[in-house]
């Protein structure tokens, strides 16, 4: 046993990474209201694209290494000695593959006039490249130092935010902000680095290091790492070359606002993957089959309404966030709003299920099948609708996504992907969206922030009433829940 370090208790870890998850919500809810109206739309466009452009770069500077090291480092975290002797062999790949991703990057940056006119920006974007390789935090996620992790991490927000509004107060301090942002996201990785030595011996004598037996796995990681980013980033990259810094601005925009939602959706993934796996191997197919039920049941309700609510309310969303400045991003977030559902869903097959049964490849397989949609309908609708043929793109590529793991899954999705709780839940948002229509035409809200409120509490309760009036069974065994704690309490 390493005596290194202290393993913590999955309970512990699952504590530290709910918190971590949440505080990756809270943050950007504190920033992006100021920020969006501070530097506005051309400037968060700029470091959008030196952002999209840069995650290319660090995908190839990492190759599959944070993945891999995740689970080789688990393997032998308890023989010191081979821990230090893997930690080394993946430090050097990473230099190497690093020293080629930045020598490849100067070249770009240099030539390509989009980049050198923004050069002290891409710049300092790229300082992530060399963080992350310092970082190595897929180390620390070995060895399960999940509160180290989590501290750390938002330590270092929490001194971002102060800097952003002591630095950052008009549109020219876009690089102090990029350099904030890099100081967020990797600057804590500095800590890492130091603190490695204290977990890993260095240039232990006679100590043979074999870099081959790494390659194929790391490859093969790559691939899947190299379409998800492609496919992710694929449309911010394209706005900037087809039609500039400030159709990018407005696009981030709406994509902040989806990452906030995606994070709520598919939070429960990371929480079901570990159960999911121990239920197919020790308590059999049909304990299985119901854990898989009640994650679409549950995505299925949140996922749904948020769709709806986001269609109808996106007007206001905008107000509130970014300002009047950035109402040109209005209808590319109604656009984005489908693929909330298909991210929900697809993050239950992938994760739930293509990984732990084994079928890593077919996710592999899906997202070029979206990067493929996605760049297909990019070159045709950006240079006519921008931004909104960009979310156009981006929804049905997601939706590409979902179909290619549904037809893979056919079978366990028939089992438990059950088209009653699709209807009621659609049915419920439906009556729920009807009412808020009438309510904001007979009842209008002058004030944002209120109508916003007011307007997404009449959904909520609508929404939850026809749940329960249709018996949707989530919502059922919710209620249930409550009757026995009551019971139990003599209330």
């Amino acid at each position: 046993m390493n005596k290194n370090f202290k393993v913590r208790s999955v309970k512990y870890n699952l504590l530290m990474n709910i918190i971590l998850k949440i505080s990756g919500i809270i943050f950007p809810l504190i920033t992006f209201p100021y920020v969006s109206r501070v530097l506005l739309s051309e400037a968060n466009g700029k470091i959008a694209f030196a952002a999209s452009v840069v995650s290319y770069f660090s995908l190839l500077a990492s190759l599959g290494i944070p993945s891999y090291g995740i689970r080789k480092c688990a393997e032998v975290r308890d023989d010191e000695e081979q821990l230090s002797k893997v930690v080394t062999e993946l430090l050097i790949l990473n230099s190497i593959c690093t020293v080629v991703s930045y020598l490849v990057f100067i070249v770009l940056i240099l030539t390509v006039p989009q980049f050198s006119n923004e050069f002290l920006l891409f710049s300092i974007s790229s300082l992530t490249i060399l963080f992350n390789m310092l970082g190595v935090e897929w180390f620390y996620q070995a060895i399960e130092q999940y509160q180290y992790i989590t501290v750390r991490n938002i330590t270092f927000k929490i001194i971002s935010i102060l800097l952003m509004f002591l630095l950052v107060h008009n549109p020219s301090d876009y690089i102090v902000y990029a350099g904030i942002n890099v100081l967020a996201s990797v600057g804590s990785n500095l800590l890492n680095a130091l603190r490695l030595p204290n977990y890993v011996k260095f240039g232990i004598a006679n100590q043979k290091y074999n870099l081959s037996i790494h390659l194929l796995p790391i490859l093969t990681l790559f691939l899947y790492n190299a379409t998800t980013i492609i496919f992710t980033s694929l449309d911010q990259v394209m706005l900037g070359f087809m039609k500039g810094n400030v159709e990018v601005g407005y696009y981030a925009t709406s994509i902040k606002v989806q990452n906030i939602l995606v994070s709520f959706i598919t939070a429960l993934g990371a929480v079901m993957l570990p159960k999911i796996s121990y239920s197919l191997k020790n308590e059999g197919m049909e304990h299985f089959d119901r854990m898989i039920r009640k994650s679409f049941e549950f995505i299925l309700v949140s996922a749904i309404p948020i769709c709806f609510l986001i269609l109808l309310l996106a007007k206001e969303i905008i107000l509130i966030l970014a300002g009047e400045d950035y109402l040109p991003a209005v209808p590319i977030l109604q656009f984005l709003a489908p693929s909330l559902i298909f991210i929900g869903l697809s993050s239950v097959t992938a994760w739930q299920l293509l990984i732990p049964l084994g079928k890593q490849r077919y996710t592999v397989i899906g997202a070029l099948a979206g990067m493929i949609v996605n760049l297909c309908i990019n070159f045709l609708a950006i240079p006519v609708y921008g931004g909104v043929g960009a979310a156009f793109a981006s929804s049905l590529a997601e939706c590409a996504v979902l179909l290619v793991h549904f037809r893979v899954l056919k079978e366990i999705i028939n089992r438990t992907f059950e088209m009653k709780e699709f209807m009621i839940s659609l049915l419920s948002t439906f009556v729920a969206s009807a009412i808020l229509l009438v309510t904001k035409y007979f009842f209008a809200i002058n004030v944002v922030l209120l109508a916003a409120v007011v307007y997404s509490m009449i959904f909520l309760i609508v929404y939850i009433v026809m749940l329960i009036l249709c018996r949707e069974r989530l919502m059922s065994e919710v209620l249930q829940n409550v009757r026995v704690r009551m019971n139990k309490r003599g209330i």
